[in-house]
């Protein structure tokens, strides 16, 4: 079966807004997705479509309907069984009927255990622990209040006294530490024992606990794959754990413990991450945990890029950061020990101004490279052997566009749909529309574009950062649309950016968006979307409109709209390179 292409995608928008065009009365419902709805919130929302010359009534009530046809109506519910009647009215009197039903209860506040029982056992952090000595489990459990509560041994946990924030009796907590040869530490389920004196009743955590023998050689691994990444933490959300930064390959790593499917990994004395195991590979016990001297220095440049090279005796792990007034970019590389006597720095970089080094902890060595430039382009941080290499990229010698090679990255695409408006509009097809117009732009200003799709395809985030890897543009413009649970209030623009170096650009952008007329949805830092994620090259996330509004996806829909969107796009990066190329002299 053949790809559609962009155009052919253009066409089946155009089509199907043809449908929605017509004087026939139907009804196409996006939220909500069932006819029967269990909620436990008192607001709710009716989103959908019908034909643009058609009325809408909810429960003969008439509501509004937007010229693409679409309609966001709240309901406000009563506890119990709430049903609604959706008509569609066209002019020649023909009528389309729906009927949605909410079952709306109100949640019940938690009570207390009454029975001699155990209500639940947490444990922080959750999932199956490998630990080592000096290890924290804390331990949360809800019984019968009054009792005692121990766990394993006979380690007991205290009952939490009633007080503005805990109003629920019954919860004993407890921090236990890990000792040297455990014996409650067994790799096994935690026993969580309830008694009174005479009664007694015993339950198990959810999950296992491993203690690692500090008398066994230190576990030692190397990071896989294309492109490893830690973690600060254990915290999750939609986007993933927040990423402390990828690595190259073959990275050692001394692994401490393990939390699920996360190895625990020793940076420095105080500094821990976590890095998921099938991005690692276990190495024999009796390899020795990663540290090496530094040896000479080099600072250079070539036709392209300039560059530091430090000596190392074996691939550390590594921590890059920017910092703006001055302009620099930070390398923290964790087990290594300064024996640098020299750092030879030749008369070829463009960009580098300085280069020095610290050594702020015992087993932190930071290098430090100052910037000539105010702007940052982007830097990467690689091995060549044991040699790492902090490649820089210099601005630009030209205000224009015209020298340019510019990433436009349409989100989403295949079976990733994304977000879906009240038409029935998916995001994959409306990112696409905005990139295309955003190439076609990009090209009249003279720049090469480089797309990551042209047609309804599938391609994985972790491609896409590699790809763009390999073809090295100077900054990078991710196409999406914003969605929310209120159609009503929730609409606008918004920009996105990780590190704060590029923070420029999505401000340029953004700044030229709202002059479309958009409401003011932020421009948001720390981001931690994927290809926000490169330090390579300028990069931005633009959430053009809010799909789930019909009056953003009615802006969004107009091939007009998405024009104007794209030239403000391309004011905003023009804006960006005319602040911070390298002037002449410079």
């Amino acid at each position: 079966m053949m790809k559609r292409t962009g155009g052919s995608l253009l066409l089946a928008a155009v089509l199907a807004l043809q449908a929605t065009a017509q004087d026939k009365s139907f009804l196409r419902l996006t939220q909500p997705g069932k006819q029967h709805n269990p909620v436990t919130a008192t607001r709710q929302f009716l989103v959908g479509s019908t034909c643009t010359s058609c009325s809408v009534f909810v429960n003969d009530e008439p509501q509004k309907v937007y010229p693409t046809g679409a309609f966001a109506i709240e309901v406000a519910l009563e506890e119990g069984e709430n049903e609604f009647e959706i008509k569609s009215k066209g002019p020649s009197g023909d009528s389309t009927v729906r009927l949605v039903s909410f079952s709306y209860r109100i949640p019940e506040a938690p009570k207390p255990i009454n029975t001699f029982n155990i209500g639940y056992i947490q444990t922080f952090p959750e999932g199956n622990l490998i630990v080592a000595p000096g290890d924290l489990i804390k331990i949360r459990v809800k019984a019968l209040p009054g009792a005692t509560v121990t766990v394993g041994n006979n380690f007991p946990l205290t009952e939490l006294p009633l007080s503005g924030s805990q109003t629920m009796p019954g919860i004993y907590q407890g921090t236990y530490t890990v000792q040297c040869n455990d014996p409650m530490i067994n790799g096994r389920a935690l026993p969580v024992t309830l008694s009174n004196g005479s009664q007694q009743v015993q339950r198990n955590t959810v999950y296992s606990f491993t203690l690692r023998d500090p008398q066994l050689q230190p576990q030692v691994a190397v990071t896989t794959g294309d492109a490893p990444f830690l973690k600060f933490g254990l915290g999750e959300d939609r986007l993933g754990g927040t990423k402390a930064g990828y690595l190259d390959a073959g990275v050692y790593l001394h692994l401490t413990g393990k939390v699920g499917s996360d190895y625990r990994v020793k940076l420095a004395k105080n500094f821990t991450a976590y890095i998921p195991q099938d991005m690692v590979k276990l190495l024999p016990a009796g390899t020795f945990p990663p540290s090496s001297l530094t040896g000479s220095w080099r600072v250079w440049g070539d036709e392209k890029f300039d560059y530091v090279t430090v000596g190392l005796s074996q691939k550390l792990p590594y921590r890059s950061t920017q910092q703006l007034e001055p302009s620099k970019i930070i390398v923290d590389i964790y087990g290594a020990t300064a024996n640098t006597n020299w750092i030879t720095q030749l008369e070829n970089t463009r960009e580098i101004k300085n280069v020095y080094y610290d050594q702020v902890e015992d087993d932190i060595l930071r290098v430090t490279i100052e910037l000539k430039h105010n702007q940052h382009w982007g830097h990467q941080v690689y091995y060549n052997g044991n040699t790492l290499t902090v490649k820089v990229k210099r601005p630009p010698v030209k205000p224009g566009l015209g020298n340019l090679t510019i990433a436009v990255d349409a989100g989403h695409g295949g079976s990733n749909a994304g977000a879906r408006g009240p038409t029935g509009v998916y995001e994959k097809e409306m990112s696409l529309a905005v990139a295309i117009a955003l190439q076609q732009a990009l090209r009249a200003e003279g720049a090469q574009v480089l797309m990551t799709r042209v047609n309804d395809s599938y391609v994985d985030n972790n491609y896409r950062i590699l790809s763009y890897r390999d073809k090295d543009p100077d900054l990078l413009v991710s196409i999406h649309l914003n969605s929310s649970s209120d159609p009503i209030r929730i609409k606008g623009t918004s920009t996105y950016y990780k590190h704060v170096g590029f923070r420029p650009l999505s401000q340029y952008i953004y700044k030229h968006l709202l002059e479309l007329g958009l409401n003011e949805f932020g421009n948001v830092g720390n981001f931690n979307f994927a290809l926000n994620s490169p330090t390579e090259y300028p990069n931005v996330l633009v959430e053009t409109v809010f799909l789930s509004n019909p009056e953003d996806e009615m802006k969004i829909l107009d091939a007009g709209f998405r024009k104007n969107m794209a030239d403000k796009i391309v004011l905003g990066i023009k804006d960006f390179v005319a602040a911070s190329y390298a002037k002449p002299g410079e």
